[in-house]
């Protein structure tokens, strides 16, 4: 039995049987990460030795009867480098805090290490998050383990190639636009942005802070179910945090559909979508039907204006977010300078990449007191349309079904010279952070060049259960198909 190869909760019940030890799994992962990840770039840092520490804490408290409740225990996850970990690096893939140490933890992370976790590294990303393929980061674009030559998605691609890859059990990630939905997309597992205000915000490195959410990603819906249950709360140090009472995901991985209703919005499914993509969406929704939904398309005009109207907010955000990594307070500061104006000019023009200043450039711009009306205040009212739309589309459907991304995992390079371009990659994926909205992508299929396909299912606002379900429901009638192959003669 290859441990890697297990899920994160087939591994935490091997752990509570004795059948592995938290330090066997814990050896196992680092061993896989460290014949694997040459080819795929998926960790900024790996937490070898407090990793090895830990996994000998947590079988004391497992041995002793702790964690009898947590079916996550001692399992070894990682975390997206722009979540906070007390005392490790935590760069955002960014020479501006590649030597940022934190002086505290996420509150995600503090509670999966309540729940016997072992944290076991930080995960590439695009530059402080923006980007949709991992190929802004300053250490080196991940690789998409389905094809070496394809992106893994963005910005939270570290994560979903290490999961893919066998590199992790599961991961967080963060959601600012689908930076969790897209990647899971690219690399055929799963992952979940939970409802804004779900998961606590305090820790993770803010982008656009009206639209950043921590999510997981695993290989099955039963892993993200059982790691949001874990991270979903509460939290007084986060004042956009809110309590949604129930948090038992776990108790929605029901295989039954009947009468639940699903829509598919027609704009989903016309201009712009690769036909393989759109054949497997069809496809998925026809196997949902027939386990007893009532699927039908339904006309949702506003949702065509969703990438416009979050580029000018989340920019927005981002610009003001941004400007506090001056080489003043911590991280990169400039060695080469002549007074106060001179540190901040330099230590900003080398410290961000490209992409990074692209967007503080935008953002500044539909701040600025010419243009605030004619874009950002118009972009905030679009927002508002959108999230009507989607209350209306709720009042006649429990989830709403669509494809993650246009298109299958692009080449590495490919749309380097347009922005725009790879601004679309994210048309599906943008309207539920407007709205606020949880979301789920898990694979579907494969197109002809054998890249997954990713389905979304997008749900009311704390609507978790409902988009659990019937993501659990529909992975019932397809294996999970790992990149990776048997070894030979296992």
């Amino acid at each position: 039995m290859e441990i890697t190869k297990l899920t994160a909760l087939e591994l935490g019940k091997k752990i509570k049987a004795g059948e592995i030890t938290v330090k066997e799994a814990v050896q196992a992962q680092l061993d896989r990460i460290k014949e694997a990840d040459g080819a795929y770039n998926c960790y900024v840092t790996i937490m070898e030795q407090e990793a090895l520490q830990r996994a000998e804490e947590v079988q004391k408290k497992i041995d002793a009867g702790e964690f009898a409740d947590s079916p996550l225990a001692g399992v070894p996850a990682a975390i997206k480098d722009n979540i906070c970990t007390k005392g490790v690096l935590t760069t955002c893939s960014s020479k501006m805090l590649g030597n940022f140490k934190p002086p505290y933890s996420a509150e995600a992370v503090e509670k999966l290490e309540a729940a016997g976790v072992v944290i076991i590294g930080k995960l590439n990303m695009d530059e402080f998050a923006m980007g949709g393929s991992t190929e802004t980061s300053f250490y080196g674009p991940t690789r998409n383990p389905w094809n070496v030559n394809t992106v893994p998605g963005g910005s939270s691609g570290g994560s979903a190639a290490a999961v893919a890859a066998e590199e992790a059990f599961f991961a967080l990630g963060s959601d600012t636009g689908g930076s969790i939905r897209q990647p899971a997309s690219f690399c055929g597992i799963t992952g979940i942005k939970p409802t804004y205000g779900m998961v606590s915000r305090y820790g993770l490195i803010a982008f656009a802070s009206s639209l950043d959410q921590i999510g997981p990603m695993g290989r099955d819906v039963s892993d993200c179910a059982a790691v949001l249950e874990v991270i979903a709360g509460h939290d007084a140090k986060d004042s956009t945090s809110m309590d949604a009472g129930d948090y038992k995901f776990t108790e929605a991985l029901v295989d039954d559909v009947k009468g639940m209703k699903i829509g598919i919005p027609d704009s989903y499914l016309g201009e712009g979508i690769d036909e393989e993509v759109k054949q497997s969406i069809l496809a998925a929704a026809e196997v949902l039907r027939e386990k007893g939904a009532l699927v039908e398309e339904f006309h949702m005009d506003m949702t065509k204006y969703a990438i416009p109207a979050y580029y000018i907010i989340a920019s927005a955000e981002a610009s003001s977010n941004l400007s506090r990594y001056d080489g003043i307070k911590y991280g990169y500061r400039t060695p080469d300078f002549e007074g106060l104006q001179d540190v901040y000019k330099k230590t900003r023009s080398e410290g961000f990449g490209a992409e990074v200043k692209r967007r503080m450039m935008i953002g500044a711009f539909v701040l600025s007191s010419g243009y605030y009306d004619a874009y950002y205040k118009k972009a905030l009212q679009v927002k508002a349309l959108i999230k009507e739309s989607f209350d209306r589309a709720f009042e006649k459907y429990d989830v709403i079904l669509g494809p993650t991304a246009p298109t299958t995992a692009l080449e590495i390079g490919a749309n380097a010279d347009d922005p725009l371009k790879r601004y679309l990659g994210d048309i599906y994926t943008v309207s539920a952070n407007l709205a606020g909205l949880p979301a789920v992508s898990l694979p579907c299929g494969f197109d002809s060049r054998k890249l997954p396909i990713g389905l979304q299912l997008t749900g009311k606002l704390f609507g978790e259960k409902d988009i659990i379900r019937a993501a659990y429901s529909f992975e019932q009638t397809r294996k999970y198909e790992s990149p990776i192959k048997e070894k030979e003669g296992k």
